[in-house]
């Protein structure tokens, strides 16, 4: 007699079973040389990506491939060319199942499950720049599964494996399949992410709680400009150096990060209110973020 224990983890067991079928014929190992031809060296790195097209296009992260003379994509069956299906990541819950397939440490199609822990999450790269609105599950990861999907029962993307906290366990994290399929596409139409710029430097300050509640500001922290760059869209604005940022077309300021989120694709050429505060003064200026360059 089949217990009701033994049912769940049948279907828990045919679920993660399905998925991987599904999507492990999409997923490459991505052996990363530094220019001198693959078949004279080691790879000096390797990671995970997965197929999106039926034309071959991959994704991965960009740091898998940074600095990369030669790249070489390992398919688990080279006499096809699968694309997996992007899912969308807006519908995703916590305590979903969460699917990952990559190649940690070398060892290709490896597969490992867990659940979506959090959703909105945010985390800063070993570069220094925030990551934001990223997918936390703890299916495990290991160096290597970097760039590899994330799936759901289905066997839909729904994220990019992306990072992990090493001193910790079960804390890992992907991007969300709608962002990357934003990213992707619109590395395919221009060659690159757009992304507005205003030519300032600043510096995040602590504003008291009196100042902020009178300002409107929900915490005490915004930016400081610390310099302002001659012919800049702040400038023409009217910025100068020392005043401190409150507001973009009304969204809070809350230091540099804020203001990066603020300055996506659509703000370029966009007339926009920025909110100041100069010594005593609240000012309002009207800004155009220009295009900012390539990163």
């Amino acid at each position: 007699m089949v217990t009701e224990e033994e049912d769940v983890l049948d279907a828990y067991s045919q679920a993660v079973v399905a998925a991987v079928e599904r999507v492990g014929p999409s997923v490459v190992h991505l052996r990363i040389y530094d220019g001198r031809g693959s078949g004279y060296e080691e790879a000096k790195a390797s990671g995970s990506g997965f197929i999106f097209t039926p034309d071959g296009f991959l994704i991965t992260n960009s740091h898998v491939v940074a600095g990369a003379g030669e790249i070489e994509a390992v398919l688990a069956d080279g006499r096809r060319l699968p694309a997996a299906e992007l899912g969308d990541s807006s519908r995703l819950r916590p305590g979903q199942l969460a699917i990952a397939v990559g190649n940690p440490l070398g060892f290709e199609n490896s597969v490992t499950a867990g659940v979506v822990s959090a959703l909105g999450r945010s985390f800063r790269s070993v570069g220094g720049r925030l990551i934001d609105d990223v997918v936390q599950t703890d299916a495990a990861l290991n160096p290597g599964n970097s760039g590899g999907p994330l799936v759901d029962s289905r066997g839909r993307v729904v994220g990019v494996n992306t990072a992990v906290i090493l001193q910790a366990q079960g804390l890992c994290f992907a991007i969300p399949s709608n962002t990357a399929a934003a990213v992707a596409s619109a590395l395919l139409r221009d060659g690159r992410v757009r992304r507005g710029y205003l030519g300032l430097g600043g510096q995040n300050v602590s504003i008291s709680r009196r100042a902020a509640r009178v300002l409107g500001l929900p915490d005490g922290t915004a930016l400081r400009a610390i310099l302002v760059e001659r012919g800049g869209p702040a400038d023409s604005a009217g910025l100068r150096e020392g005043d401190i940022l409150l507001s973009f077309d009304g969204s809070p300021i809350e230091g540099m990060d804020g203001l990066r989120r603020c300055l996506g694709e659509r703000s370029i050429g966009v007339p926009s209110r920025l909110a100041i505060l100069r010594r005593d003064r609240r000012l309002e200026l009207e800004v155009v973020p220009r295009e900012g360059p390539a990163a």
